[in-house]
């Protein structure tokens, strides 16, 4: 498949949302565990990886809280590098957080530029995903869309949008 892949989120939460494709099969889950502190497991579910070969990149992302749900860092599978929650930010005129940029496994850079009603994931000049709020008759609660020059990182992609949608609720 080399068009855009679409994934459904279920759920408004940034902590228990689940995406799923048009087709109903789970794509990317989320798991939770608190001891002593919380721990967030992202898992890219097989069902929806053996549908689209080209998918590459880590099965799982591990968020690592601190103490009170304070920022601590992510690891990605196996990976024994972990990666500060913190992702650099920047305002915009009215002071709201316009973008926010993290660096990948690979040590490359990329940006989320956020609105309100939207999130896009780019890669110099090229979008890579965009994730939408759904509209009121919509059984879902947003959509994302992830292009094919998107899906060797769609761990991270989904990953870096969790991480900016649980910034936002935690007020980071």
């Amino acid at each position: 498949m080399s068009g855009p892949y679409v994934l459904l989120q279920f759920g408004d939460d940034p902590f228990t949302a689940n995406f799923e494709d048009l087709e109903g099969r789970a794509a990317f889950t989320m798991y939770a565990s608190e001891s002593p502190t919380l721990v967030m497991r992202l898992t890219r579910e097989a069902v929806w990886s053996q549908h689209h070969p080209s998918v590459m990149g880590p099965d799982n992302s591990f968020f690592y809280f601190g103490p009170r749900a304070s920022p601590g860092y992510i690891a990605y599978g196996n990976n024994r590098t972990s990666i500060p929650m913190v992702i650099t930010s920047v305002k915009n005129e009215t002071g709201a957080r316009a973008s926010r940029y993290f660096t990948a496994q690979s040590g490359k850079d990329y940006k989320w530029r956020i609105t309100p009603q939207r999130m896009e994931c780019i890669d110099g000049r090229t979008t890579l995903a965009v994730w939408e709020l759904s509209q009121p008759e919509d059984d879902f609660h947003a959509r994302l869309t992830i292009k094919h020059s998107g899906i060797a990182l769609v761990t991270e992609i989904l990953t870096t949008l969790i991480l900016n949608r649980m910034s936002h609720a935690l007020n980071w």
